[in-house]
């Protein structure tokens, strides 16, 4: 049976924000949350960006769900072993209901230190590797290591959960998607795609979870509702690899006019009505999902979590 999260937006909602939207999806029904983690918004209409380490702490003493970041980047910006300790320490106080995403990244969050942005065949192998380095410091061993990207020495972690955390890998192409079922605990992405689970059951996938998140904008007044999601997300329907290679908000801004508010329409879930949002889940479980999280757009979040709670959740569930 298909379960439902709710994922939390670090780009458009500050830490107290967010703790209480994970407390009313809790209410709501929701049964695990994913959080984005960001150095910047995608654009400054966001205009949010909290350090998600510091959220999930709070988290873990606010609501009894599991939590998984989606996603982190341990490439460029934060050093793996460092990613780590983070993840073992919120395993902790999560009583092991963490789950650590990952992925190749964007540009937007990891060139601020100015290091060079690598291409997408490079970040694969350096998340590759990235990943190795975590799993060995998760048994808690004394860890050294010197590969192609990184280089640790000497390294353990002290604070860490009993079992080691599960690693979910964010893919959205056949090669990724691959790459997930070989290296990962779980698959990642944002799509209601059929093929691509089957290119992560195939990498070596079988009997591990596939996950994807979806936004909605809820709202009374379906055009106001079309508007919202435009103005604060456009960036989500720019082509091809312009979201990894972009690097500053104001980039995606002036990419983002190229989108117009009928393209945002035709793929966002807006307004009241409830098969709306009932259909664009239902493609997601048809596709064989595991757990889908829903992201509502904009500042009505209690309006929303009612609706999902009386008009949506207890249509889909099966």
């Amino acid at each position: 049976m298909t379960e439902f999260g709710y994922f939390l937006s670090c780009e458009e909602h500050g830490p107290d924000a967010l703790v209480e939207q994970a407390r009313m999806a809790e209410e709501a029904g929701f049964t695990a949350l994913w959080i984005s983690d960001h150095f910047h918004p995608w654009n400054d209409r966001q205009g949010q960006s909290p350090f998600v380490w510091s959220v999930i702490g709070a988290l873990s003493q606010a609501v009894s769900l599991p939590v998984e970041t989606a996603v982190t980047c341990p490439l460029v910006r934060i050093h793996p072993a460092v990613i780590a300790q983070a993840a073992a320490t919120a395993a902790v106080q999560l009583d092991g209901r963490f789950r650590l995403g990952v992925g190749t990244g964007e540009a937007l969050n990891e060139h601020i230190l100015g290091d060079r942005w690598p291409s997408a065949a490079v970040r694969l192998e350096m998340l590759e590797e990235a990943i190795r380095i975590i799993r060995q410091l998760f048994t808690g061993e004394r860890t050294s290591h010197r590969g192609a990207h990184y280089t640790v020495e000497n390294a353990r972690l002290y604070t860490r959960p009993e079992t080691p955390v599960p690693i979910d890998v964010s893919a959205f192409g056949p090669r990724s998607a691959a790459a997930a079922g070989r290296i990962g605990d779980g698959l990642i992405t944002m799509m209601p795609d059929t093929d691509l689970i089957k290119h992560f059951r195939r990498g070596g996938g079988i009997g591990k979870p596939a996950c994807a998140g979806l936004k909605v904008c809820w709202g009374p007044v379906k055009s106001e509702a079309v508007r919202t999601a435009h103005h604060l997300w456009a960036n989500e329907y720019l082509p091809g690899e312009l979201a990894q290679v972009l690097p500053t908000p104001r980039h995606f801004e002036q990419a983002s006019r190229l989108v117009t508010q009928e393209q945002v329409e035709e793929s966002v879930p807006c307004g009241d009505d409830p098969d709306a949002h009932i259909e664009a889940l239902t493609a997601y479980v048809d596709a064989g999902f595991d757990t889908v999280y829903v992201s509502q757009i904009g500042e009505d979040q209690r309006g929303f979590f009612d609706f999902y709670r009386t008009e949506v959740l207890p249509h889909v569930r099966h």
